[in-house]
């Protein structure tokens, strides 16, 4: 049934994924929601040097609020904080270079920073699509290492920070590509088959979206969200998606219009009024199951995700330096 679930995705994206699928949404949205001021409250974005979690941050600056912003590579995070504090006149925007792929890092990572600052609102935007397979140094498929186990290890990293913190929210970019996989625990570093890069990422965002809805059942004094930014003209897109790009390159979303659900689920109250652990699309929650599709799990398979990630994510604790 992959090709159903490949073709009605690609269909239902023409109509809502694209600019136009925005434009239409955004008549109904409240921008009060978002015209909040959040002096006084601390975000942490991954990935945040570019595309829709550089525009996240960049929105979040001009609210007031402090921001960490958690990238990989030094020389185009300077820049990004630099363009962030000159177009905000907001000087409270910090930088930490971490390889999310890395897990020792990310570990060390979290465990500084929980000594050193606060945390309100933690957004898990980094991400990557390696079309061809490739190991990090410590042995994990580089999609997985950065998508699934980056993103688990930082969460459950930064869980104690946040359950001190007042309304504390953790938001992570997810895509509508999920919406073709059902959750497959037998083969987390797809080292089985064929690879195919796109098929790997769309796996691991359903696993993200898997990981909020456990999450928000385990820690209920913070609020959960997965979210579709839908397709967006971001450098990611351009570099791993270059065939998709030049086809869609004249209907895709601006990086504010993709990031716009992210800065909602971040600072708007409307967004902790709805249950935590749920899927959005433009300031709406929506199914995380296409029709037909034959993509739901079963619980225990969510479970054993859970159990998986977590033995992983101690291996690796257990060798952190520091």
């Amino acid at each position: 049934m992959s090709w159903y679930r490949n073709t009605v995705w690609f269909v239902k994206g023409l109509r809502e994924y694209t600019r136009g699928g925005y434009e239409s949404a955004s008549k109904h949205f409240n921008p009060a929601d978002v015209e909040v001021d959040v002096a006084g409250r601390s975000f942490l974005v991954t990935g945040a040097n570019s595309g829709i979690g550089k525009a996240t941050a960049k929105e979040i600056a001009r609210r007031g609020g402090t921001v960490h912003l958690v990238c990989r590579n030094k020389e185009r995070a300077e820049v990004a904080k630099e363009e962030i504090v000159t177009e905000t006149g907001n000087q409270n925007i910090f930088l930490h270079i971490v390889d999310l792929s890395n897990p020792k890092e990310i570990w060390k990572f979290a465990e500084k920073f929980q000594n050193e600052h606060k945390l309100n609102v933690l957004i898990n935007n980094a991400g990557c699509m390696v079309n061809n397979r490739e190991l990090t140094e410590d042995g994990l498929e580089k999609n997985f290492a950065t998508n699934t186990l980056g993103t688990y290890i930082m969460t459950t990293a930064l869980v104690p920070l946040l359950e001190k913190a007042a309304d504390a929210r953790v938001i992570t970019v997810s895509s509508g590509g999920m919406l073709v996989q059902k959750l497959n625990i037998s083969d987390l570093q797809s080292g089985s088959g064929p690879f195919d890069g796109t098929m790997v990422y769309a796996q691991n965002k359903r696993q993200q979206v898997v990981l909020t809805e456990q999450w928000a059942k385990a820690h209920r004094n913070i609020h959960f969200s997965v979210m579709h930014p839908g397709w967006a003209d971001t450098p990611a897109v351009r570099s791993s998606m270059p065939d998709f790009y030049e086809r869609m390159k004249n209907s895709l979303r601006t990086e504010a219009q993709g990031a716009d659900t992210v800065l909602w689920l971040a600072v708007s109250a409307e967004a902790t009024k709805l249950p935590s652990g749920l899927f959005f699309q433009d300031r709406q929650p929506v199914p995380t199951h296409l029709p037909l599709a034959y993509t739901h799990s079963p619980p225990e398979d969510e479970e054993k995700l859970m159990e998986m990630l977590e033995e992983f994510s101690q291996k690796f604790k257990s060798v952190s330096p520091g």
